[in-house]
């Protein structure tokens, strides 16, 4: 030892290893317990605050026993190339991440050697269908976080892609597991006859407008009235949609999108027994419980139909807005995308 101070250090270095913690500098840290095998998870883009806040949850010192020992071990940062308030964010999330143990490679090649199960968090949809054939291919189960595409036409080669691979796949967002949502889906108000739901919907120009935000509002609705949407009508103006839903048993459920005056989430639910209120959004934990869930079991707690048929929803309303607010077949939508998600299948 050249001098006090280095054995000291010596020291400090061998009692914490011994201890399981680790050393950062000058300092000492408590190390982060490692991922088991098959508890592994791979993040691909860091271009959305939702890689930091998930990776915070599944790596904390003590996490969640729900979340069921699932730890993130490595991330690919690629995300957004065009949207400047994504790839602005890449250099802070990456380091955010690595300070949080997380290992930052530059290929999803590479990633999918480090990990069992994948959370896609690109911000950009368009990217989507792309990665997510490279995650399917290796086996992978996934999470893919909203947008599931940035037009329909994606979104259905996407689930059916997983099929073909035979790879559990889940997508939904955070606003699905509200409490008051979930209660009224599970009967808490009797039958539903119909909802209204309302939340931000700023537009991204290469998305379908209402799937960059409005998404949220979407699934908060589709969770309460489930499948069987006919028809679609859109009103908007530069500052409102205001998205309007029949379903084939004659239910209505509408949606209004936002892009001025208060930020907020929320909604009505209305039952035969009472009329529940939606209450706005209260943290990705729920969200995280369900992903964890799925990541054990290889179950989507969300059908594939349902996810698919609320993305149709929005492209339906997109369709009636280039048409003057008309009347929109949700089957007719949904037919166009099937036909042109055939093209794309076949490059995979």
């Amino acid at each position: 030892m050249k001098n006090k101070y280095d054995r000291r250090r010596f020291l400090i270095t061998t009692a914490a290893s011994a201890a399981g913690m680790t050393v950062l500098g000058r300092g000492v840290a408590l190390g982060r317990p490692k991922a088991d095998k098959g508890k592994r998870v791979g993040i691909i883009g860091l271009d959305t605050s939702h890689a930091i806040a998930f990776t915070k949850a599944f790596n904390a010192a003590e996490p969640d026993p729900a979340l069921k020992g699932f730890r993130v071990v490595a991330a690919c940062p690629h995300g957004s190339s065009v949207i400047e308030s994504s790839y602005s964010r890449i250099p802070k999330y990456t380091k955010q991440v690595k300070e949080m143990g997380v290992k930052v490679v530059d290929s999803i090649s590479k990633l999918l050697k480090m990990c069992d199960v994948v959370l896609l968090e690109t911000n950009d949809g368009t990217l989507h269908l792309e990665q997510s054939v490279e995650v399917m291919r290796a086996g992978k189960t996934l999470f893919i976080d909203k947008p599931v595409s940035a037009v329909l036409a994606d979104a259905v080669a996407i689930y059916d892609l997983a099929k073909k691979y035979g790879v559990p796949l889940f997508s939904s967002s955070s606003l699905r597991y509200t409490e008051s949502a979930q209660q009224a889906a599970h009967g808490a108000i009797g039958t539903i006859v119909g909802a209204t739901t309302y939340g931000p919907a700023e537009l991204e120009e290469h998305h379908a407008d209402l799937y960059w935000y409005g998404i949220h509002a979407v699934e908060l609705m589709y969770t309460v009235m489930g499948r069987g949407c006919v028809n679609v009508t859109r009103t908007s103006t530069p500052t409102t949609d205001v998205v309007v839903g029949v379903w084939q048993d004659e239910r209505v459920g509408t949606m209004r999108g936002t892009r001025s005056g208060i930020y907020e989430f929320g909604g009505t639910a209305f039952g035969e027994k009472k009329n529940i209120s939606l209450g706005g959004y209260s943290g990705y934990k729920p969200l995280l419980l369900e992903i964890a869930k799925f990541f054990e079991t290889g179950i989507s707690p969300v059908p594939a139909a349902e996810t698919l048929e609320l993305y149709g929803f929005m492209a339906a309303a997109d369709v009636s807005k280039q048409d003057g607010g008309s009347p929109v077949s949700l089957k007719k939508v949904m037919d166009r995308a099937r036909e042109e998600a055939v093209a794309l299948k076949k490059k995979y």
